[in-house]
C-alpha cells in the first residue's frame, strides 16, 4: 500500500508570485533523487522555484513493499503520483530517461502544467535500446535478466561512460556516478517500457524535449522521435551524454528549462 511506504523526498527553495508552479523532478533507471540534488535543485531554489525530487520505492532512501524486481512501471508512477498530489498546485514534471517515460505513461489518464523530458525513452519504447546492450554487452544483459535487476550496465566506470556519459566528461565526475548507481526492476525498466507503451496524441501540454549528442543509450533519432510525438521540436545539446543533469554542460541545460517554463509563465 502507498500509505506504508516511506518515500525519499528532496524539497529545496518555495514557490515565488514569478514562479507559483512547483517543478517535479523524477529520475532515470538505478538513480535515485540524488542525481537531481547534484546541481539542478539548487539552482532552481536559487531562481524562485519550488523544485522537488522523489525517489521511486526501492531507490535511494525510499522505502519498498516487495521485492525490488516485482516492482513495476505503475508502481514508479504511483510514488510520482502521490508526491505531486502532496504539493500545493499540480507541478511541472520534469523527467529524465525512465523518468521521461513515466511522464509519457502519466498522460495517458493525469495532467500537468507542462513537462520536460531529457534523454527521455521514447514512446516506442526501449526494445531497440535493450537489444543494442545485448549486442554489445551479451553476458550483461544475460546476467541483467536472470538476477532481475540491470544496474550492471552502469556499475563501473567504463561502462558508465559509454552509457551515460560523453567522451568529454571528467573521469571523477563518471567514477563517482559509478559507484552510486543501484538495482532497479527489469520489470518496470525493460519489460514494461518495452510492451507497455504510452499515448502521447492526446496530451494537450506544452512539451520541451531535450537530448544530448553524445548520449550512448538514447540516440538522437529516438529523441526527435520523441519530440515528434508531441508536436514539438527535439533540442540536441552538442558535447552531452545521457546524463544531462550531471555533465560538466549541466547549467546550459538549466537555463534552457528555466527560459522555456518563464516564457509559458510558469
Amino acid at each position: 500500500m502507498l500509505d506504508v511506504i516511506d518515500l525519499e523526498v528532496i524539497d529545496k527553495g518555495v514557490s515565488t508570485e514569478a514562479h507559483p508552479v512547483p517543478l517535479l523532478f523524477l529520475h532515470g533507471g538505478c538513480h535515485a533523487a540524488w542525481c537531481w540534488d547534484e546541481h539542478f535543485l539548487d539552482y532552481f531554489a536559487e531562481h524562485g522555484f519550488r523544485a522537488v525530487a522523489v525517489s521511486y520505492r526501492g531507490h535511494g532512501n525510499s522505502g519498498l513493499d516487495k521485492p525490488l524486481r516485482k516492482c513495476s512501471l505503475d508502481d514508479y508512477l504511483d510514488d510520482a503520483r502521490q508526491i505531486a498530489a502532496g504539493l500545493d498546485t499540480a507541478p511541472v514534471l520534469i523527467g529524465h530517461s525512465t523518468g521521461g517515460f513515466l511522464i509519457q505513461k502519466h498522460f495517458e489518464d493525469g495532467d500537468a502544467p507542462a513537462a520536460v523530458l531529457l534523454a527521455s525513452a521514447p514512446p516506442q519504447g526501449i526494445l531497440r535500446g535493450a537489444l543494442r546492450v545485448w549486442r554489445h554487452h551479451p553476458w550483461i544483459a544475460m546476467r541483467n535478466n536472470i538476477v532481475g535487476n540491470n544496474h550492471g550496465i552502469f556499475n563501473t566506470p567504463a561502462l558508465a561512460r559509454e552509457h551515460l556519459f560523453s567522451p568529454g566528461t571528467p573521469e571523477e565526475i563518471v567514477a563517482d556516478c559509478a559507484t552510486r548507481v543501484e538495482k532497479d526492476s527489469v520489470r518496470a525498466v525493460f519489460t514494461d517500457m518495452a510492451f507497455r507503451l504510452p499515448k502521447p496524441a492526446a496530451v494537450r501540454a506544452p512539451v520541451l524535449v531535450l537530448g544530448g549528442v553524445e548520449d550512448g543509450t538514447i540516440t538522437n533519432d529516438e529523441v526527435h522521435a520523441t519530440a515528434r510525438a508531441f508536436g514539438t521540436t527535439a533540442e540536441l545539446f552538442p558535447g552531452m551524454g545521457h546524463n544531462m543533469m550531471l555533465e560538466p554542460g549541466w547549467r546550459d541545460v538549466a537555463d534552457r528549462i528555466r527560459t522555456w517554463l518563464g516564457e509559458r509563465g510558469l
